[in-house]
């Protein structure tokens, strides 16, 4: 992966199921949305978690991201909302369908995925975060004390999408508020993770579809040599519990939400997205 180039190695064992299900389903999600605010926004804005007053009787797992303000701009990012809404509906969606794993749905029948902010009481109820964009985020002293807490008390922080030395070096400076002194440690190919459900040989790097398409169809390092090799990153406790997952150089959510509008981009990215995501879940839901 370090020259940029996708890796042509067939990965049989976490490509046919996902290959099967689109046989079988033709699934494609095409997220409504609307323009307002500055960019697109999903309809319905679904910030909170499905519950009781909005209908749903039975909840089962949510799929919550992380509503932060952003304090920079990357390149080809919109922050919190980056790959938002599609990302989480598609996950949501193949989740249920290759796992045995009961989603929530809000109360018109879409799956259960949330925004929760950081002061929110919700944020309890989520079994983990997901963040796109890292590299651009501020957290204030009160909403990093907040996370911090939501960690000790068995949460998990997944943060994806970022590229390159200085959103790394700007989401250490952000994550270092919420666990201070913490160290990471890169995740290889024998780790439980890379093998909880699927087998994933290597960390995919999954390039925004509109940097693909820009580059030929060849190119998956968005910012060059800067970027060309993609990290899995965890944070653990001192009890080997999991309290920050980070994809770096690498965007898995793009490879969840533009499965359907390129047939060669989903050959190429959306079976090892979707299988290192769901190996994420379940890895992060056991420990």
């Amino acid at each position: 992966m370090a020259n940029g180039a996708p890796s042509r190695r067939p990965r049989w064992r976490s490509l046919l199921p996902l290959v099967l299900v689109v046989l079988a389903t033709g699934f494609q999600v095409r997220p409504q949305r609307f323009w307002g605010g500055g960019g697109w926004r999903p309809d319905p804005y679904r910030e909170g978690l499905p519950v009781a007053t909005n209908g749903v009787v039975d909840r089962g797992f949510t799929f919550c991201r992380l509503l932060y303000q952003h304090v920079r701009r990357e390149p080809m990012g919109h922050g919190w909302n980056t790959d938002y809404p599609g990302s989480d509906h598609n996950f949501m969606e193949r989740l249920e369908e290759l796992t045995t794993t009961e989603p929530s749905h809000w109360a018109d029948g879409q799956p259960g995925y949330a925004v929760v902010r950081p002061m929110q009481d919700e944020l309890y109820e989520c079994p983990f975060l997901f963040m796109s964009d890292a590299g651009s985020v501020g957290f204030t002293s009160r909403e990093a004390e907040r996370l911090r807490d939501y960690l000790h008390k068995g949460g998990l922080i997944y943060a994806d999408d970022f590229w390159g030395p200085w959103a790394w070096e700007q989401w250490m400076r952000e994550f270092q508020k919420i666990l201070p002194g913490a160290s990471w440690v890169d995740v290889g190919p024998d780790h439980s993770i890379m093998h909880a459900l699927y087998e994933v040989p290597e960390v995919p790097q999954v390039p925004s579809i509109q940097f693909w398409r820009r580059a030929g169809r060849r190119e998956t390092s968005e910012q060059g040599p800067a970027s060309a090799v993609p990290h899995l990153r965890v944070i653990f406790d001192d009890q080997e519990r999991p309290l920050m997952i980070m994809t770096h150089n690498t965007d898995i959510a793009d490879g969840w939400e533009r499965e359907g509008e390129d047939d060669d981009f989903f050959y190429a990215f959306s079976p090892d997205a979707y299988a290192l995501g769901i190996n994420i879940v379940i890895y992060a839901l056991s420990h």
